[in-house]
């Protein structure tokens, strides 16, 4: 038997990709269909989130789930507090990419930034090639203090975040996709 993540089944996009159920892009999907449909600051999303992942739990036996069928449940919430409008804008949004900067490092061994920097160029046009419209970098800091060889913060260490920052704004610029945000922490 698979263990799955909070006990939730995974979802699976049209592409066939699957992903763990996460309640940050739900959320994010339910306030664009609620901006969409007129409700600039709607303060629901979290509860109808919340709604949906304790009927994935409790109600949901497949290890499996559609994007069709986790739409359906929302939509079904949705229609139940009175929001049909927010139902029919509703398109469940692919999860952001997350990459973790520091396992890059390790991956790549203490000191071999170059060999980081072609780990880091593959992982970023993997993600540019999903459908994700978020790219989370994670772990800078740690990452930096990996290929520095070190574990406190030196002068050194700041000079490489910025090479990192700037050789991820010029990959993401050379790979010309506009709709894609970016979150580096």
């Amino acid at each position: 038997m698979i263990a799955l993540k909070d006990h939730l089944p995974l979802v699976q996009f049209p592409d066939g990709k699957l992903t763990n159920f996460e309640s940050g892009w739900l959320i994010q999907s339910l306030l664009r269909a609620a901006t969409t449909a007129g409700y600039t600051k709607w303060w629901l999303a979290e509860h109808v989130a919340a709604s949906v992942a304790n009927y994935l739990e409790k109600d949901v036996e497949d290890q499996v789930v559609t994007t069709g069928r986790l739409q359906k449940a929302v939509k079904n919430v949705l229609q139940a507090i009175g929001y049909n409008d927010i139902s029919t804008h509703f398109v469940p949004q692919p999860p952001p990419v997350r990459i973790s900067l520091n396992d890059l490092a390790h991956e790549a061994g203490n000191g071999y930034e170059l060999i980081f920097f072609n780990l880091l160029r593959e992982r970023l046009r993997e993600a540019l090639e999903s459908p994700a419209e978020e790219v989370q970098l994670m772990e800078l800091q740690d990452c930096v203090k990996t290929l520095r060889s070190t574990k406190t913060w030196q002068r050194s260490c700041s000079g490489l975040r910025s090479e990192i920052v700037t050789f991820v704004h010029s990959e993401l610029e050379s790979l010309r996709r506009d709709n894609i945000s970016l979150r580096l922490t």
